[in-house]
């Protein structure tokens, strides 16, 4: 079987989880399948990943201007490169286009993974303007064009089918995001890890939150810097955070931190890419692992930081319950949600309250809060292996093509 990945991100350009998934995916599918992979920015060096085809593509001239535009012209060069394969799987509304086109072209299965959707992220006018509108286009079409649907959660499902009500139930399965459980590993000597958290001016005697993510509506940030306002002074907050979506929200965060870094110590911003081996230095010498978010179809960083044994602490939305055992590998936080696809909370003072005295419960009892992590790193080692995502992935692929085939 060949399946023909195509992707926004590939390795060595990665920013997102959705990067991450496609980067992880095309190592463990290679063991069971011939993969191709299609993505953007550009031809990639030969050998880039073992045992899998890579094709990077450029922006085509003279598409200059709005970003969806620029990124179609991508998807139709992507569509000619899927010649041959017998499946073409796509992955976010960047290559949803080139997908469903494929499929269309040389008659075979388009499956998508959903990893967000375009009608639950309507911030992103702020960042595409008109370009919005294509991107939903995009995605529209390929999810109910899709011979088959990947969600990542089993929340993911339940909003497939709210914001697509004609796509068929039956064609969406639940496949969740896998973890390298390899690499993302608590270090047996904490020597190095300590020297690094250090290196900031952390203490670490003192209680530690970490958070990891882009600064993006989604990712709740703002709610976020307004709890550990009420947070006790003893615990520090490490935000690595960057690429932020538009200004707006850049200029947002940068106050909230400015303010924080004003009224007490310990509140560091590192707005840089870090590495693997960073930032689990970072997260093995904090308390507890933070996502705040409003609207998370999973959340990578969550599994993350549970391979690295630390709680998590994570809104109660989305697939992030499906992460978290509420209590036994971390703590879920009610949020109670306005039903207008942005995520807002309806009381966000009480949000944030009911965050911070989350935080403030896991960071006050550090035994548990090392418990709680021993038990994070064995349910992801239980329920979260990309081998056996990949296994699941490819009887789903068998299966989609055998359906296709069948008419």
């Amino acid at each position: 079987m060949r399946v023909d990945l195509l992707t926004r991100e590939y390795p060595p350009n990665i920013y997102g989880g959705a990067g991450v998934h496609v980067a992880e995916l095309s190592k463990v599918l290679a063991a069971h399948a011939d993969v191709h992979v299609h993505a953007f920015d550009g031809e990639r060096e030969p050998g880039l990943v073992e045992d899998v085809t890579v094709t990077g593509y450029d922006y085509l001239d003279g598409l200059e201007g709005n970003d969806a535009i620029r990124t179609f012209g991508v998807d139709l060069q992507m569509v000619n490169g899927a010649e041959g394969a017998d499946i073409v799987h796509s992955h976010t509304w960047y290559a949803n286009l080139a997908g469903h086109l494929a499929g269309l072209l040389h008659t075979i299965p388009h499956v998508v993974s959903a990893h967000s959707l375009e009608p639950l992220r309507p911030w992103k006018r702020e960042q595409l303007g008109g370009g919005y509108e294509l991107s939903s286009f995009a995605e529209r079409t390929a999810y109910e064009g899709a011979a088959g649907i990947i969600a990542v959660s089993r929340a993911m499902r339940d909003d497939i089918l709210r914001s697509y009500p004609n796509v068929d139930p039956d064609r969406v399965e639940v496949i969740h995001n896998g973890i390298d459980l390899d690499g993302w590993r608590r270090p047996e000597n904490l020597d190095e890890a300590e020297e690094y958290f250090r290196s900031y001016g952390l203490d670490p005697d003192r209680p530690t939150v970490i958070f990891v993510g882009r600064i993006t509506r989604q990712k709740g940030l703002p709610h976020f810097l307004r709890a550990v306002a009420q947070l006790p002074e003893e615990i520090q907050v490490i935000l690595c955070a960057g690429r932020p979506d538009t200004k707006e929200i850049a200029e947002e965060v940068r106050g909230l931190v400015s303010a924080l870094q004003k009224e007490r110590d310990g509140i560091v911003w590192i707005d840089e890419h870090l590495s693997r081996e960073r930032l689990i230095a970072l997260q093995v010498m904090s308390t507890t692992f933070v996502t705040p978010s409003v609207y998370e179809p999973l959340g990578i960083v969550n599994l993350e930081a549970m391979a690295c044994g630390l709680p998590v602490v994570g809104s109660d939305t989305g697939g992030i319950p499906d992460c978290i055992v509420h209590g036994e590998t971390g703590l879920l936080v009610p949020i109670d949600q306005v039903d207008d696809g942005t995520g807002t909370p309806k009381d966000p003072e009480r949000f944030e309250a009911d965050l911070a005295a989350a935080l403030a419960e896991v960071c006050s009892d550090p035994e548990r809060a090392e418990k709680m992590g021993q038990a994070g790193r064995r349910r992801v080692e239980e329920h979260f292996s990309w081998e056996s995502i990949a296994e699941k992935t490819i009887d789903f692929y068998s299966r989609v093509i055998d359906r296709f085939h069948r008419g």
